[in-house]
């Protein structure tokens, strides 16, 4: 005599769902052809351990590929409708097995299921929409991060090639009017690399705020204040060691940036970026310790930009004390950048050495 395990089952308007409740199910084969299910499986049922097996003749036709997945105390079939839509029973004959039963866990009436379907569709086109604006978003960003590095590499070439050509044909003395000549150009890539800590701060790149902003503040300090403050300044050779040294740097690190936007690598371009600052970078605070220290005389006879006290101290602190406190927090940076950068390198060329193992 045949033994047939209890069934219950469900329907949506694509599938129908068996559930088949049968423990520890072992050689289970399944087998459709046209609109008849065929189940035979050894396992423990309501009449214990035995071989259980039953068959379905459905209402209409289903696909033959049939999913299964057997958990420890029953087994779980999807079968696939061939046209999709609502099915008023499950098998061909009136009178339903005695075997098959509702799985009301899983089941839902035709205006319960449309509502399903509904509601799955407002939430794949709120995903959809959701996805949408955040690749709006990424590409705007992309867009802006590309655009600022390209502008700062247009503006530190022009400075770097102009100084260059204006070296070779004029010699020693273009070193004394790189300012006059060189200023403006500066001024503006200096102003807006103001943008890059706020980029930091924002989160608009991965990157630290704290060594951005000592490079970005520390630049502009001496190229406003001691290059733009003191007019006896603007002649000094100093002015040309500065200005070569930061775009001499600022010329490989734009565009490595620019090909990051859109993840692309230049590898003699990576290697110039975490590179050409180590002797560069001691070498331009060197340069703009020195600008300082020519200020500092400038800055005491003149007493430009003195702190005023109260009036019940009845004096002023000279600006070229402060200068001398810049000059140590200025070679405390260099430090504090050169660990950051270094550690960038560091980590760069290490993940570039894992992946090529």
């Amino acid at each position: 005599m045949t033994l047939t395990p209890l069934v219950y089952w469900a329907q949506r308007h694509k599938d129908v769902y068996l559930r088949v409740e049968l423990t520890d199910a072992k050689n289970i084969n399944i087998l459709v052809r046209e609109n008849v299910l065929l189940f035979q499986a050894q396992g423990v049922g309501a009449k214990g351990q035995n071989e259980y097996e039953f068959r379905l003749e459905f209402l209409s036709s289903v696909k033959p590929e049939v999913s299964y997945r057997s958990t420890q105390r029953l087994v779980n079939i999807t079968v696939e409708k061939e046209q999709h839509g609502w099915w008023d029973r499950l098998v061909v004959q009136e009178r339903k097995p005695v075997f098959l039963a509702p799985d009301f866990d899983r089941w839902l009436d035709e205006s319960d299921a449309e509502m399903e379907i509904r509601e799955k569709e407002e939430k794949r086109n709120r995903l959809k929409a959701s996805r949408h604006k955040e690749e709006g978003f990424v590409s705007l960003k992309t867009g802006y991060l590309f655009v600022y590095n390209l502008v700062q590499f247009l503006g530190f070439s022009w400075i770097f090639v102009n100084m260059t050509v204006r070296l070779f044909i004029f010699g020693q003395d273009s070193l004394y009017d790189t300012f006059h000549t060189i200023s403006d150009m500066m001024f503006f890539c200096q102003s807006l690399a103001v943008v890059e800590v706020l980029n930091a701060a924002f989160g608009i790149v991965r990157t630290g705020v704290v060594p951005t902003l000592i490079q970005v503040v520390g630049r502009n300090f001496i190229l406003f204040v001691i290059f733009g403050g003191v007019e006896e300044m603007h002649n000094q050779p100093v002015v040309f060691f500065v200005f070569y040294l930061w775009s001499a740097i600022e010329i490989f690190r734009y565009p490595f940036y620019m090909l990051g936007c859109f993840n692309t690598e230049w590898k003699t371009l990576t290697w110039l970026r975490y590179t050409i600052w180590m002797p560069l970078y001691p070498f331009g605070v060197v340069a703009e310790a020195v600008a300082v220290i020519q200020s500092i005389p400038h800055f005491y006879k003149t007493e430009l930009l003195s702190i005023p006290l109260p009036k019940a101290i009845g004096t002023s602190i000279n600006f070229s004390y402060v200068l001398y406190v810049y000059l140590v927090l200025l070679f405390l940076g260099l430090l504090f950048n050169f660990r950051h950068l270094y550690k960038q390198r560091k980590r760069c060329f290490r993940t570039k050495k894992r992946k090529a193992y």
